[in-house]
């Protein structure tokens, strides 16, 4: 394979241009000056970890910031003194690398470099999925060249999974990086401030927690990242703020419902999956069946609307959570479930931003709460309905299939005046042998007890911090 249409010169120069650090030792100040996703913690040592060999694929929704942090990743390495003429990234979307292999841009990065050892090397390809059948390319590179790390890129995380997946297998490790958690929202504006250490009381002992300095201005902060905070360009921008649908919908969405999961898994009718993405985000967090996404689609078939869920999810743009009841029981024939964006903001971007007092507040903040537990691969949270109550959040014993834990999530300081009022919460927990649960509140915090089960009472802006910075706390122990 050649590198034509264009000249080896003209791909020469634009590796050049891509790599400065090769003349100058440094990433570009317009990287440098971000501040890096708390993600880059336990992506940075997959990549420097030399003792698995395996490609590193960075996976994750569009827009979320993956190409800051491959530059982010490679200061890190100059940090670290690593040789910089052994640093290469390649950006595959670039009309210049058209019908170049991966073996045949990594050859000539060595030989513009003049470093053909290959020992020491760290090579990006970031946007590989625009490069047909990478997935062969990529393992091919990993046999031939065991000494070297490679590591790619891609927005089309449904794509990059099945074929990772398919292919991958003993090759490649892969990193999903999802939209901002509020944590990262406070960390990346500098908001610390907003909240102190503090301590939860907890069963026979005590966690850490947090407890807000200024709730009112956490809450502040907090309906801004429903409406705008999955993203860090658009945290940023009060441009983008003003019209977050013109950017969102169109750059992150559409791309998704129009272009890759039609192409991958050769969806006809677009507008089908459209019209069930738009029904799904105008009522995240509400109970759906397959039945009733049939009659409101008109008919669409119900195995239809089954793939076209998995497709959805497959891309990183909703989560379907599974319903026990009362009794915790596993269901052999699931007919109901509920389904969750994974950050609230796209549904602002599809109608419009919200506010504390709106209708649809209580069901964003739920989904708030749902898309920080969302990024925990190892748990599936659940939620309990039966005739007469429902609880939101609660967590099951994966072998026992037994409450651990049950979470209320409310928008409202009603139930902290009025907690017998919380009777499916009540309920559940004394069916299920639970002495405490936590219920959030709009700005009220406190320990309550009714009916002999401890209620801790806790702000929602509060709980989805802390449920973040703790995952990213836990995912960190589980990778080391």
């Amino acid at each position: 394979m050649s590198l034509f249409p264009f000249s080896k010169e003209l791909v020469t120069e634009r590796l050049r241009f891509e790599n400065p650090w090769w003349v100058s030792g440094k990433v570009e100040e317009y990287y440098t000056s971000m501040s890096p996703r708390l993600y880059k913690e336990l992506f940075y040592p997959l990549v420097v970890d030399l003792s698995v060999r395996r490609a590193v694929i960075l996976m994750g929704p569009r827009r979320v910031g993956k190409t800051v942090m491959l530059f982010h990743t490679i200061q890190g390495l100059l940090e670290e003194e690593h040789d910089p003429q052994k640093v290469a990234f390649i950006s595959i979307e670039t009309p210049v690398y058209t019908n170049a292999s991966l073996d045949q841009l990594f050859r000539l990065c060595m030989k513009t470099t003049g470093k053909e050892e290959l020992e020491g090397w760290f090579v990006f390809f970031d946007e590989i999925q625009y490069l047909k059948d990478w997935e062969r390319h990529l393992k091919s590179l990993v046999d031939s060249y065991p000494g070297v790390r490679f590591v790619v890129s891609g927005s089309a995380a449904a794509a990059l999974r099945l074929k990772s997946t398919e292919s991958g297998a003993g090759r490649f490790t892969e990193f999903m990086l999802p939209p901002l958690t509020f944590n990262e929202y406070i960390h990346l504006l500098d908001l610390q401030m907003l909240l102190r250490p503090s301590r939860l009381e907890w069963g026979a002992g005590s966690t850490g927690f947090f407890d807000a300095v200024d709730t009112g201005k956490l809450n502040e902060h907090f309906l801004n990242y429903i409406n705008y905070g999955g993203y860090p360009e658009v945290i940023f921008s009060k441009a983008i703020q003003s019209d977050p649908g013109r950017y969102i919908r169109s750059d992150i969405i559409d791309k998704v419902l129009l272009r890759d999961l039609p192409s991958l898994y050769g969806i006809k009718d677009v507008q089908e999956l459209n019209t069930l993405f738009t029904t799904i985000a105008w009522s995240s967090g509400r109970e759906f069946s397959l039945e009733e996404l049939s009659k409101s689609s008109g008919g669409v078939d119900k195995n239809t609307l089954k793939r076209y869920i998995e497709y959805l999810d497959a891309a990183f743009l909703i989560r379907k959570v599974q319903r026990t009841d009362n009794s915790a029981r596993r269901f052999k024939r699931v007919t109901q479930f509920k389904m969750y964006l994974t950050n609230p903001s796209l549904r602002s971007a599809l109608f419009a931003p919200i506010s504390a007092t709106d209708d649809h507040i209580g069901a964003m903040v739920e989904t708030a709460v749902f898309s920080q537990w969302m990024h925990r691969d190892w748990i599936q949270p659940w939620y309990a309905r039966w005739p007469r109550g429902e609880v939101d959040l609660i967590g099951l014993d994966e072998r026992s299939f037994k409450p651990m834990w049950a979470v209320e999530i409310k928008w409202s300081n009603r139930y902290f005046e009025r907690p017998t009022e919380l009777k499916s919460l009540l309920s559940f927990c004394s069916s299920n042998n639970l002495d405490q649960a936590v219920v959030t509140t709009i700005d009220k915090q406190g320990v309550k007890e009714c009916q002999g089960i401890k209620l801790t009472f806790i702000p929602a802006a509060v709980y989805t911090y802390v449920v973040g910075k703790n995952t990213l706390v836990q995912k960190g122990a589980r990778i080391g």
